[in-house]
């Protein structure tokens, strides 16, 4: 059974990849990974707060883009072992030495000289690719959609002239031309596209009078805007595309192949049934394609996308449909 892909250009000998988050956090913890069969790694993102701000303290480690992450709250690292910039350099040099496989670095910016400074670091630090977290809270009143859509564009235009690493670029489907943003990205040179819609849950404390903020682990059932969104940009950018969460079972792999991606990364799967799970969900996909008689995921890839469908518009305006 043929597993492979690639992915930024990197072959990989399947398509399990362990996305940014705390599970990177330590030595014993990536070897463990790798020996239970993960294809790949993403360090969790280094913040320009940790850049600029080397007390790091705890608002901005999980307040100033907290709602970037993809994954669980364990996402985010505890502020007193946050790891500053020449720490976090310094943990990706030993990461790379610790393990064969592709180690992906993850970066969350502000200013475009930041972005390119840091990727160049990581690029000197061993990395095999760099991973932009393209967020913005759209909190700013005065800055216009087309102006947060140009600084990003700008942002990897200069990272990607900046760095000779394959650069992904990691952003929500839910930008109102989210097709028209990811071609201008994948035009800007962009190697990869990854998906993910994970924000956090936000309700207020009428008693204390406090915002309370939580994430819970992903399910399966949030892997359905990733995909529409997967399908949509599968056979029209030349970027790679990678789903991050709500990949939990062999069939959603499967799912998230179909729709175009060439990789699944993971991170809440782990967290609830431990890193002996990747072992467990590449045997399920093996046996899975099996008895459905696929010999390859290649010959799935983007099978069920926008432009190979015989009816695209099953993804469209008639989910709003009435079921009355």
């Amino acid at each position: 059974m043929n597993l492979k892909t690639k992915y930024l250009g990197i072959p990989l000998k399947h398509p399990l990849v362990v996305g940014s988050s705390s599970l990177t956090n330590d030595l014993d913890s990536v070897r463990e990974l790798e020996d239970e069969g993960a294809a790949a790694l993403v360090l969790r993102s280094l913040h320009e707060e940790e850049i600029t701000d080397e007390q790091m303290d705890s608002f901005f480690q999980t307040d100033g883009h907290g709602e970037s992450s993809p994954e669980a709250e364990s996402y985010f690292p505890n502020p007193e072992l946050a790891l500053g910039p020449d720490e976090y350099l310094d943990h990706l040099r030993r990461v790379k030495e610790a393990v064969e496989i592709p180690v992906m670095a993850s970066l969350c910016g502000t200013t475009t000289r930041s972005w390119v400074s840091y990727a160049r670091q990581i690029e000197q630090a061993g990395a095999d690719a760099v991973e932009l977290d393209l967020y913005h809270s759209a909190s700013d009143a005065d800055t216009g959609a087309a102006e947060v859509e140009a600084q990003m564009i700008e942002v990897v235009r200069e990272v990607k002239q900046g760095v000779a690493i394959p650069v992904a670029a990691k952003l929500t489907p839910l930008f109102t031309a989210f097709a028209n943003f990811a071609g201008r990205l994948d035009a800007a040179g962009v190697d990869g596209l990854v998906v993910f819609t994970r924000f956090h849950k936000v309700d207020i404390d009428v008693v204390d009078l406090e915002v309370l903020r939580s994430l819970e682990l992903s399910d399966s059932s949030e892997l359905q805007l990733r995909l529409r969104a997967a399908a949509l940009l599968s056979g029209r950018v030349n970027a790679s595309i990678a789903i991050s969460g709500g990949v939990h079972t062999a069939v959603d792999v499967v799912k998230a192949t179909m729709a175009g991606a060439s990789v699944t990364q993971l991170v809440s799967a782990i967290l609830k049934h431990g890193p002996q799970y990747l072992r467990t969900l590449r045997a399920e996909l093996i046996g899975w394609m099996t008895t459905y008689e696929w010999t390859s995921l290649e010959e799935m890839r983007g099978n069920m996308s926008f432009q190979r469908i015989p009816n695209p518009a099953a993804y469209e305006r008639a989910a709003y449909r009435s079921f009355h």
